[in-house]
């Protein structure tokens, strides 16, 4: 038994309805579904309308699922990436830099959980490599590598 093809309204919906999209995002998904006699920039009007569509959702939603495990500048690339307005991606950046040395800390601990040995900076070194690829800023790098475990990280 074959099913008839999602129309696009229903394929926007399907997607909509496994997490939330930006618009540039749906219209890139479904770029490639439209047929003749179908009109894209109305349907996502028409969602945006509703609030199907909704920005700040967005961006809540990814600094809400990618902040703890990645650092600011990650999460901004991933919101600037979804095609999302610089308003939001400067109120998220606020919202972010505030708790980054205590995010930094517990991804340090989740991997590592213990200081470098004494006496070897190449293990330091790793440590910072590994928190500097995921968006951490150069400065709070240092601090949780420098503070270790147990210590104070101010």
């Amino acid at each position: 038994m074959a099913f008839a093809p999602l129309s696009l309204k229903g394929r926007a919906l399907r997607l909509l309805s496994q997490r939330e999209h930006s618009r540039s995002e749906l219209e890139a998904k479904l770029q490639r579904h439209v047929q003749e006699g179908d009109d894209l920039a109305a349907l996502l009007d028409d969602l945006q309308a509703k609030d199907f569509i909704n920005a700040q959702r967005v961006a809540d939603s990814v600094v809400h699922r990618r902040a703890p495990r990645l650092g600011t500048q990650r999460v901004l690339q991933e919101l600037r990436r979804k095609g999302l307005d610089e308003d939001l991606v400067r109120s998220a950046a606020v919202q972010l830099a505030a708790s980054e040395l205590e995010r930094a800390t517990a991804v340090w601990r989740q991997r590592f959980g213990s200081a470098p040995p004494p006496g070897t900076p190449q293990e330091r070194a790793r440590q910072m490599r590994f928190l500097a690829a995921r968006g951490f800023s150069g400065d709070v790098v240092r601090r949780v590598v420098r503070a270790g475990p147990g210590e104070d990280e101010a």
